[in-house]
């Protein structure tokens, strides 16, 4: 019901195991039935419930079988009733299936050569070899080991003064940034956590390292995690109670009762900084898929991009962004849409380089959890202009609400530092009401966007997501009021896709905080559409709220 349903379907199917025998059988409408189904119909239209006694006629059997030889090994065969030469609503039907398919068999071999891996070779249609690699891992678990080295003094340093130790021990375990003061009988810490993707984890390594080295005239050990110079996490626990903990004299829970873990933190002791991190930089592959355009069904584009930042102070980066797509086959006949906001984009996607974006991007954190953020600059890679943000956790993180906008111009494709001249509008403003509720439990959070987006229509986006210990299914959906549109693309569309980010650490080894992201979801519409923001604030705070650090530290061993 949903989509352009090219190749829509509504079926019923069931399945049967009785090994070494696997038997499935279905029956269906669309693209199973005797005829497709609209593309393009208005509304949500569900006909197996709707018109069943039309479902019913227009439904075909399908079924297939597999023979297991072994676990590695296994014969397919099934029966595909789909009419290729009636699907006149398939984009390859004309040049490809202008007569009916010489067989409705499909043979197929099957072959594990791994648990984790699948080679399938297959005779479709009676005129088609086929061969597909797939690769199937747990979401929950890594699919390389993590591992990271735990930090060994040399016997030369451990006469070394007391703040050299600690700084040249958090240094060589993935933390820069990083100040040591001693006030009094405590010893306080803070320190950027760059490697570690969850925050309990960052002080687990940290707590390890100053429960060898804190001397005994030490009370209170008080750790702060920074992201760019901003605290983010206070932890607080005697000296004793973190010596007890790494000789396993206290287990965790009894170390969590005893100690204190906060986010209403804005501040950190004075004095210097040693290895402040002043540059960073990104990079990542990218492939971006363009479906269903009238100049070929699959187009794409195949590169990388990559940004680097400077951050001169607390809270504050300059960053630049470029990306490159040797590979792009990017192209329409299609004109943009009354109110071009995003249905334009092909202008910019066919380019083989682009200027990204080039920005100034500060980020300020007050008493009582209140974020703030402003960006200036070519935020995007077709929008230039100011955008701006307050955000806040309340309840310890159970839900997050904060305020945004924007007022942004269109770039001109192909001119980095030029304006388009726009006949349809000047300038695009966006104001949002956004809220989050995070649902560490069942690890959900569903995110609502509400207020005025580019084009001017006004309504709600919702985005639900799903946490697997770092990757992260999302899906999103909205509703607004789009009789603003002139053209019947955009009237009555409602805004949808899904996307999957996947961090390093799963195929890394070692502990990482990058992540990669990859979204499927229309081009060439322009409704519910928002600038591509370089660091929201929702995004920013993350898992380290009150709920989730408790949560998080509570999963994960800090003795590895």
């Amino acid at each position: 019901p949903h989509g352009t349903r090219l190749y829509s379907s509504q079926y019923v199917v069931a399945s049967k195991q009785i090994y070494p025998f696997d038997f499935t059988i279905g029956f269906g409408n669309g693209r199973f039935g005797k005829r497709p189904l609209p593309s393009k119909p208005k509304g949500i239209k569900l006909e197996i419930f709707s018109d069943t006694d039309g479902w019913l006629s227009d439904s075909q059997f399908f079924y297939g079988i597999q023979f297991a030889l072994s676990e590695k090994y296994a014969f397919m065969v099934e029966y595909s009733p789909v009419r290729y030469e009636k699907q006149t609503s398939d984009p390859v039907q004309k040049k490809y299936f202008k007569d009916p398919v010489p067989s409705k068999f499909n043979f197929g071999f099957q072959w594990k050569p791994f648990k984790w891996s699948e080679i399938d070779l297959s005779y479709q249609r009676g005129n088609q070899l086929g061969i597909n690699f797939s690769v199937a891992f747990d979401m929950k678990k890594p699919f390389v080991p993590i591992y990271d080295h735990p930090y060994r003094e040399r016997q030369i340093y451990r006469s070394d003064p007391l703040h050299d130790r600690i700084v040249r021990a958090l240094y060589a375990s993935g933390f820069s940034d990083i100040g040591v003061e001693e006030i009094g009988d405590e010893l306080w810490v803070d320190a950027q956590n760059d490697k570690y993707y969850y925050s309990p984890r960052a002080i687990g390594i940290a707590l390890s390292i100053l429960a060898d080295m804190a001397p005994e005239n030490i009370r209170e050990i008080h750790l702060i995690l920074k992201t760019n110079g901003i605290p983010i996490v206070e932890f607080m626990a005697t000296r004793e109670d973190v010596v007890d903990l790494f000789s396993k004299k206290l287990t965790l829970n009894e170390f969590f009762y005893l100690s204190e873990i906060n986010t209403d933190t804005n501040k950190t002791p004075g004095g210097k900084k040693i290895h402040r991190k002043f540059f960073d930089y990104g990079i990542k592959p990218t492939f971006r898929m363009f479906l269903n355009d009238p100049s070929g069904f699959f187009k794409y584009r195949l590169g990388v991009s990559g940004w680097s930042g400077f951050h001169p102070w607390k809270g504050a980066s300059f960053i630049a962004g470029i990306e490159g797509y040797p590979v792009n086959t990017v192209s329409t006949t299609n004109k943009p849409l009354s109110i071009p906001v995003s249905s334009d984009v092909v202008s910019y996607q066919k380019k083989k380089v682009a200027l990204e974006r080039l920005m100034y991007d500060q980020i300020q954190k007050t008493k009582h959890d209140i974020y703030m953020r402003a960006s200036a600059g070519l935020l995007e890679v077709q929008y230039a202009g100011l955008d701006g943000e307050i955000a806040m956790p309340l309840l310890d993180g159970r839900f997050m609400v904060g305020l945004g906008g924007s007022f942004v111009k269109k770039r001109e494709p192909g001119e980095p530092f030029c304006f388009k001249d726009n006949p349809v509008k000047e300038h695009y403003t966006t104001a949002f009401f956004n809220t989050r509720l995070n649902i560490p439990e069942q690890e959900i959070l569903i995110d609502f966007k509400t207020g005025r987006f580019l084009a001017g229509d006004r309504g709600t986006r919702i985005t639900i997501s799903k946490f697997f210990n770092g990757v992260i299914l999302s899906a999103w959906y909205s509703r607004t009021n789009t009789d603003i549109f002139s053209d019947v693309h955009n009237r009555g569309y409602h805004d949808k896709g899904i996307a999957l980010t996947i961090p390093l650490r799963m195929f890394k080894g070692s502990d990482s905080k990058t992540s990669y992201k990859f979204g499927i979801s229309p081009w060439t519409r322009d409704v519910a559409q928002d600038i591509d923001h370089f660091n929201p604030l929702f995004e920013f705070i993350g898992r380290n709220s009150k709920i989730y650090l408790d949560k998080d530290r509570k999963r994960f061993d800090i003795y590895n």
